[in-house]
Parts: C-alpha cells; structure tokens; sequence
C-alpha cells in the first residue's frame, strides 16, 4: 500500500472571496459542497443525454480491463454517436460491443480541431450549456478549458498531472479519486506526465519499492461535489458508478508561460521544458567522463539543484 493516507477536506457553502483569499493560496486539494451548478444534477440523465446530446459521432477510449494505461495504450480509440455512447456507458454487459461484451468507455471531449482548439462544453455541446453553471471563483480571462466526460463503471483513469488549476465538477453518479503531492513525484515513477504504478491500491511494491513513501490523499465525489485539484496534484480517479462530469481548467500563471500549442492542459510550460532540454545536454555531456567522475560531478548537480531550486516554503 502507498505510505501515509489524508481525507481530503470537504467544506460547504464556500465564497468565491473565502476561496481565494483563504483556501486557494493553501496549494491542496479541496472538495466545495454546495455550489450552485445549475440544473445538470437533475437533469443529466441517460435518457436526456441521449435525446439533447445528439447523435454528433465523438471520439472514445474503448478498454477491455478497467485499469486504462495511457503509457502502453491498453484501450482502442473508437468514434460512436453521442447518444449510443451514452446508452452503452451507462450499461454493465453490452450487446453490442468492439472488444467485448463488458469493455469500458471513457469520454474527453475535444475541441473542433484537437490540434488547435480547446475543449470547451459551452461550443461542442450547446444544448447542454444551459443546464450547467461554472463556479464562479476566477477571472474569465483565466479560463482555458471545459472537459465533458463520461465514464463507465468501474473505470480507472492513470494517475497524472496537469499543469493548470481544475475544478472536478461531478454532474452525475460518484467517483473516488486519490491525489498525490507534487512533493512526492520522486515515488511515483513517471513517464512523462503519467505514473507507472497503475494498481495504486495494491501496487507491485517489488517493481515499484519507493511508491510505499508516496501520500495519499483520497476522496469520494457524488453528484453536485467539486473537487479543487491544484496545478501539478497527481490524481487517480476510479468511477464507482456511471457518471458524467465536467472538468474546467484555468491558467495560475500568466498566458507567456504556457506552451502555445497545448490544447489539453498538459504540456509542461515552456520554461520547465527549456530546463528538461538544457538538463539533457548537462548529461550528455558528463557521459564524457569516466564513471568514478561522473557519479561525482551529478550528485554535485543534484545538490547544487536542491539548494537553488527546492522550495523552502512546502509541507
């Protein structure tokens, strides 16, 4: 199992001036009852999903095992009506099926153009924006994206990291999420923005030793919760029961920062990646060394890092 375990603070009837001014410079995760979404927990049935969302083909993870991994590819992108996803969705055995009769869906949606558009529910989906309201916490113009998605049950989405501030909006049916600090990136064993460890509840500690360190900060969504989820918080989310949810993202630091070409919110920004660059040549270079001299002068790096780049002011 994974080291220490936080429930993750639940707090209602939050205002915009308490958040900002009290709870968001705290950095951490924080699930707001009571927020005024709209009519979308009542209204975002499988039947009225189906009839208002259209038959617009959308495309889909299709996954025959419940633990979805985005580093070796274990699920097959399809594209299905809207309507039909939804109705297979919200089933647990399928007549109809790509895979098998109880593979999982997962949906992200997408902008027009993935390549150059964000998603945003308001352009794809407009018959269902007026049943949605955003919290109303940060300014318009920090406002990048609004992620619909739809889960089957049972599905577990890879624990990864984003680079934008989010709100977890939970329309329908419950989720549990597990989060991570980005403190403890170092026991995670990343990929890219993705953990490697994919059974965080029973993990494989004699591939994985380190993940026993990590901190563990769970909690469980039903409908009409939002999880506040920092910039850089690794997350896990396991859909307990079907459900539908809506995630907006907006930019914690200023528009230069952000890698122009991100359309998902995942891209490292560009100052992180000129490092990432720069790093590779430093190591390419003390390649050149004999190996009692390279080992000296990379723990002399790491140290030189820790004091000029580590945060004094965490947990």
């Amino acid at each position: 199992m994974a080291g220490q375990r936080f429930p993750v603070p639940r707090l209602e009837g939050v205002s915009q001036e308490q958040f900002m001014e009290y709870l968001y410079p705290q950095r951490k995760p924080l699930v707001l009852e009571g927020i005024d979404l709209g009519a979308c927990t009542s209204k975002w049935t499988v039947d009225y999903l189906s009839q208002v969302g259209g038959r617009r083909e959308v495309k889909i993870h299709v996954a025959a095992v419940a633990q979805m991994d985005f580093i070796s590819k274990n699920f097959l992108y399809r594209t299905l009506p809207f309507d039909k996803l939804v109705q297979r969705a919200a089933e647990e055995k399928h007549k109809e099926f790509f895979i098998s009769e109880d593979e999982k869906y997962y949906l992200r949606s997408l902008g027009e153009d993935p390549r150059k558009d964000v998603a945003d529910i308001r352009k794809q989906f407009p018959l269902l924006e007026g049943d949605i309201k955003f919290p109303k916490f940060f300014k318009e113009e920090q406002f990048f994206s609004s992620v619909f998605r739809i889960s089957s049950p049972g599905l577990q989405l890879w624990t990864h990291y984003d680079v934008m501030d989010n709100f977890l909006i939970q329309v329908t049916g419950k989720k549990r999420v597990v989060l991570f600090s980005p403190r403890d990136a170092q026991y995670l064993y990343l990929s890219g923005t993705k953990s490697e460890v994919l059974n965080i509840d029973n993990p494989d500690l004699a591939k994985y030793p380190l993940f026993s360190k990590a901190r563990r900060y769970e909690c469980s969504l039903k409908a009409g919760d939002v999880l506040f989820i920092p910039a850089l918080w690794f997350h896990n989310v396991i859909s307990e029961e079907f459900g539908v949810g809506v995630n907006v993202f907006w930019k914690h630091l200023p528009s230069e920062c952000y890698d122009k070409t991100d359309t998902y919110g995942n891209k490292d920004p560009t100052a992180a990646s000129r490092a990432a660059q720069i790093l590779d040549r430093a190591l390419k270079t003390l390649a050149e060394l004999p190996e009692e001299y390279r080992d000296f002068y990379a723990r002399r790096m790491v140290l030189h890092i820790q004091d000029k780049a580590y945060s004094k002011n965490f947990d």
